[in-house]
């Protein structure tokens, strides 16, 4: 029998109709019976059954055509109802006019009689019909959750309409396992109001409800979270061990219904997210719109997101630019997708090939370059640091170069925040690009009449959120695989920016450069890594070293402890933007510029790690090497007779 309650299978919709139509006609029925008041020998002579079958007939054909026997019982809602309405209405009806038209002339009916034997009918009838779908819909539920063993317990945040399609759709689902203890808002009229038999509360009673309904998980719309005063309130919840679930907008529920699946626990980013950047489109739209921009690294985290938004400018060619085969073929694809009526040329190259990259120029002549490409791990390089002079110093070199020679109006490239006071060979050898694009300004290839062809522009600012190889998906990674979280060290922190944010900066700062100028981006409070640690596993359901445990592995060789955005000789300049700043960067001659890299790369083309990092220390002298195997150059301060000894050793 409770098999039977669960409708474990779908009812056959001929019986539904066979059901309602035993309803509709013992309704007719007993609606004549009380306008004749129960004279059964006097209606029975008459022609009952003739009014009765006629009625079961047409109502029948009606509620077929109107289809109220399509639907699953268990999720009836208010349409369902109007439409039972709609049909007990059209059958009386066309039951009148059919009386009127056809026999009350042959049987002298009294209609009269028959007004009010329809009238008390559609009562009696639509409430009946609308009786046995709603005790059907809360037998359902009921057997449902009785039967689906321990519940998680939800609350829903907000109190608004979408908060209501939510709750409707957690119990409308047939596998949800979800009991909806009520709402909860940060004030409004609502509150200690009901909504659907649900309560709504203050976020204040978070703690209370906690406890006194050991609440799993709070559901909320994606939409609702970038104001800072709910995010103060999901970590509240963190704190409390309340696991927050995101769903969708209804406007993108599959098929209208909200898919289990599209249920997602919160992420790291949607809580460091900040408030959105307001930036001036319409001057960044007069540097793309119609132009021909070149996006080097397009594949990477950073480059394909400058790819996305660049095309939202509608410029007259895209170029993508990346050695990375199998990620740029997704990227072909996924720009084929979303902007098929714009042009995007694929060029696979590696930015250290100058000869390749001369082809690229001579064919497609861009007059707009972003430089997103770079090796950004900081071990990694530290281990290999000729190809990190290669890529990042050379690699830029080749880039800038042919800017200039083939004149492209506009060069920004993509710094980061390890080029100040660097530790590592990463950072020291983005300094370097650095000083190469800034010297770029006083080059006199770059001045045609007296003024410079290429404006060459630096944008600096530190860790994106999620991007490729970062720390968010490593800590994500090792959740899921039951732990350890390793982080290097507790007092470690880092700055941290949303992809999009930090390119929206990227955009808006080219739009301000006249040449030569070192942009900074704000990035907010520095995040101490281990804090973020514990929040991911928290948003995981998890409890930190219960069910995940955190292990300290030591810093790797090239790491701070703290990351900086400006070297103590420089200050900074406000611009119109309140998050962008002009660094006044130490500066050098373009003369001393070249002749340093260019011996630079000499020294790199013999693979002689040690010459090239002591170079590097000349170069760059703030350059002073932590957890690094390269610290002995420090020791004897770049003093050539040793290294040459350490050399030949």
């Amino acid at each position: 029998m409770k098999k039977f309650l669960l409708f474990t299978r779908v009812v056959p919709r001929w019986m539904i109709m066979l059901v309602d139509l035993v309803i509709v006609a013992w309704s007719f029925s007993t609606s004549f019976f009380i306008v004749h008041r129960f004279e059964f020998v006097n209606i029975l002579r008459g022609y009952f059954f003739i009014y009765t079958g006629l009625y079961c007939v047409i109502s029948t054909i009606v509620m077929y055509v109107m289809r109220v026997h399509i639907g699953l019982i268990r999720y009836s809602n208010t349409r369902d109802v109007l439409r039972i309405f709609g049909a007990a209405f059209a059958s009386s009806l066309i039951y009148l006019l059919t009386v009127n038209i056809w026999l009350e002339h042959l049987m002298k009916i009294n209609m009269v009689t028959i007004n009010l034997v329809l009238l008390i009918n559609f009562s009696v009838s639509s409430t009946l019909l609308i009786l046995l779908r709603t005790m059907a819909k809360s037998a359902y539920f009921y057997l449902n959750f009785n039967s689906a063993g321990k519940k998680t317990v939800v609350l829903i945040y907000g109190s608004d309409s979408n908060a209501v399609l939510v709750k409707q759709a957690l119990e409308a689902s047939a596998n949800t396992n979800f009991s909806v203890v009520g709402f909860i808002d940060e004030g409004g009229k609502k509150i200690d109001k009901e909504i659907q038999q649900v309560r709504v509360y203050h976020f204040d009673k978070l703690a209370k409800l906690k406890e006194k309904y050991q609440v799993d998980k709070l559901i909320v719309m994606n939409h609702h979270l970038d104001e800072q005063t709910k995010k103060v309130a999901f970590e509240q919840c963190l704190a409390l061990g309340i696991q927050i679930v995101t769903v969708p907008p209804s406007d993108q529920w599959i098929y209208g219904k909200l898919n289990l699946q599209q249920m997602q626990d919160l992420k790291i980013e949607d809580l460091l997210q900040r408030k959105p950047i307001q930036i001036d489109t319409t001057r960044i739209s007069e540097d793309i719109f119609g132009k021909r921009v070149l996006i080097t690294g397009a594949a990477g985290s950073i480059g394909s997101e400058i790819v996305t938004q660049v095309l939202g400018y509608k410029p007259a060619m895209v170029i993508l630019c990346d050695q990375a085969e199998s990620p740029l073929h997704e990227l072909q694809l996924e720009v084929e997708e979303k902007f098929p009526q714009l042009c995007a040329k694929i060029f696979i190259a590696d930015i250290r090939n100058y000869r390749r990259l001369y082809k690229l120029f001579e064919d497609f002549k861009p007059e707009v370059v972003f430089h997103a490409a770079a090796y950004k791990h900081v071990p990694m390089m530290e281990e290999n640091p000729s190809e990190a002079v290669l890529a990042n110093v050379q690699g830029t070199k080749n880039v800038a170069d042919l800017s200039v020679l083939f004149g492209v109006r506009k060069f920004v490239m993509i710094s980061t925040d390890k080029a100040v006071n660097p530790s590592n060979i990463m950072g020291t050898t983005k300094r370097i690009a650095e000083i190469y694009i800034q010297s770029l300004k006083d080059s006199p290839a770059n001045y045609k009449n007296g003024v410079p062809v290429t404006r060459f522009i630096t944008t600096r600012f530190g860790n994106v959120l999620g991007s490729n190889g970062s720390v968010i998906p490593r800590f994500r990674a090792q959740i899921q695989k039951g732990g350890p979280v390793t982080v290097t060290h507790p007092d470690i922190t880092r700055y941290f920016m949303t992809i999009p944010e930090a390119v929206q900066l990227v955009l808006e700062a080219g739009t301000m450069g006249k040449g030569g100028e070192i942009f900074i981006f704000d990035m907010g409070e520095p995040v101490r890594i281990t804090d973020l640690a514990l929040k991911m596993i928290k948003l995981a359901g998890l409890q930190p070293e219960k069910d995940i445990r955190i292990v300290y592995t030591g810093l790797r060789p090239g790491e701070k402890l703290y990351e900086e955005l400006l070297n103590i000789g420089e200050l900074t300049v406000p611009t119109h933007h309140p998050k962008i700043k002009i660094a006044s960067v130490i500066s050098y001659p373009y003369k001393q510029v070249v002749a340093d890299i260019d011996h630079l790369l000499a020294l790199n083309k013999k693979y002689d790690d040690v010459a090239v990092v002591n170079k590097m220390k000349d170069i760059v002298p703030e350059f002073i090497s932590k957890n690094s195997h390269f610290e002995f150059l420090d020791d004897i301060n770049g003093n050539e007779e040793e290294v040459e000894l350490m050399v030949g050793k």
